[in-house]
């Protein structure tokens, strides 16, 4: 077993993986499954602090408490520099981060019997898109917090590039492929040329034709989703006497997961209060209610789950029905909410997103001095890449172009300790 591994820290999930008997093995995170989701909940009620799946059924059966998710979102922001509150005491969002990546790296190496000194981490083509300074930061941060776990040297490797040689281990001849990297916070597109003859090779920039990155991914489909067909439930567009509508702000803050948190605040309650004096309409004012009791009862992480859980279900059904069942004010106790989502309709609330995806593909194949016809495969991998639009907009470019489904979790980890193998033995 190598005392090397690769480190896949994603916004939704994270794994590690080492090479053991000269092939790569993903580590069991979290009892058997090799992923951990990226989540940290503080229960206040019994005083513990959980991660992952764990976390997640903690915060949903009903304790109190802090969920924190889609922390790598902070990096290269300047909230990382910033803090949140947990059960009255300042945790600042750096040191959360390295609360996570140090659980990650002790479990890891409980499952794998040893420790790893050395690790190679992923890393989008984009942190932060168009800010080189930021980006920069982004990795520094990523750096310091990995060696303030015990990490001695850290190095990186661009996740789509991991995921290509992890797809490379297959290949019994040359390729020309585009890998497709929809993760839950960015997503990366490289042209490669892969072949059983270069995978041993330490060397691979010549193989690398071109990539880009746009800070798009699964939370954003979760959040445009959420603004389209659940916000407006909250009274999102809903007009205010004096001919104003709603403000926005408190319904993207929960729409998006890494500013649920500061929806929870009671100066955004009393903002609420009176907003319900502006309100005429008796369905509006309803809505309005049902937005005071979420607020009151911190239920933002729970309609981001069911935002998500529509997503994924979208992924293999034409349409899908949400039961809200916390969707009342305190006066509905047995009343059940529902709404159905149809593909179609989702499609729609995130069309800008897969266009503007769809332009940086475009532009990756120019950059490769590539034409479409050129490219082989089409290689997906990431937690977001089922999205069947996404794939039908692809289709459009690049219409002869096989399509390879990679492992969407374990892909990237497994290049990684390819990887961690080269450069560190």
């Amino acid at each position: 077993m190598a005392y090397a591994c690769g480190v896949d820290f994603g916004t939704s999930n994270s794994t590690v993986a080492c090479l053991k008997n000269s092939q790569p093995i993903l580590l069991a995170l979290e009892e058997d499954k090799f992923t951990l989701p990226s989540v940290i909940f503080f229960n206040t009620d019994l005083d513990q602090t959980t991660y992952g799946r764990a976390a997640l059924a903690a915060y949903l059966e009903g304790y109190e408490g802090r969920l924190m998710r889609s922390m790598k979102s902070l990096l290269g922001t300047s909230l990382l520099d910033g803090h949140t509150e947990v059960d009255g005491r300042r945790l600042g969002y750096q040191d959360l981060l390295i609360q996570y990546i140090a659980e990650l790296k002790s479990r890891a190496q409980q499952a794998a019997g040893q420790e790893f000194v050395h690790a190679v981490f992923g890393r989008p083509v984009h942190f932060i898109d168009d800010n080189p300074a930021a980006d920069q930061k982004a990795e520094h941060s990523l750096r310091e917090i990995a060696h303030a776990v015990g990490f001695k040297e850290i190095t990186f490797q661009l996740e789509p590039i991991a995921a290509a040689l992890d797809y490379e281990s297959s290949l019994v001849q040359e390729e020309l492929v585009l890998v497709v990297d929809i993760g839950g916070g960015t997503s990366d597109f490289s042209v490669l040329r892969l072949s059983p003859q270069r995978r041993n090779q330490v060397e691979r920039q010549e193989d690398i034709l071109s990539n880009a990155g746009v800070h798009i991914g699964g939370t954003d489909f979760d959040k445009y989703l959420s603004l389209r067909h659940l916000m407006p439930l909250l009274g999102m567009n809903g007009q205010l006497r004096n001919g104003s509508t709603m403000p926005s702000t408190h319904y993207f803050n929960l729409a998006t997961w890494h500013t649920i948190n500061l929806a929870y605040t009671q100066k955004v309650q009393r903002e609420v209060a009176d907003l319900m004096r502006e309100v005429e309409s008796p369905s509006l004012r309803h809505q309005c209610a049902c937005l005071q009791n979420l607020l009151e009862q911190k239920d933002g992480h729970w309609l981001a789950m069911k935002a998500e859980q529509a997503k994924i279900a979208l992924t293999e059904v034409p349409s899908t029905t949400l039961e809200l069942e916390r969707f009342c004010n305190k006066n509905e106790k047995n009343r059940t909410h529902t709404v159905e989502i149809s593909n179609a309709s989702f499609l729609v609330s995130i069309a800008h997103l897969l266009q503007e995806m769809q332009q940086t593909v475009s532009l990756v194949l120019k950059q490769a001095l590539v034409s479409p016809d050129q490219i082989d495969t089409i290689y997906f991998t990431g937690g977001a890449s089922g999205v069947r639009g996404l794939r039908q907009y692809l289709t459009q470019i690049l219409p002869h172009a096989r399509q390879v489904n990679g492992d969407v979790f374990g892909s990237i980890g497994s290049g990684l300790a390819w990887e961690a193998h080269r450069r560190y033995g």
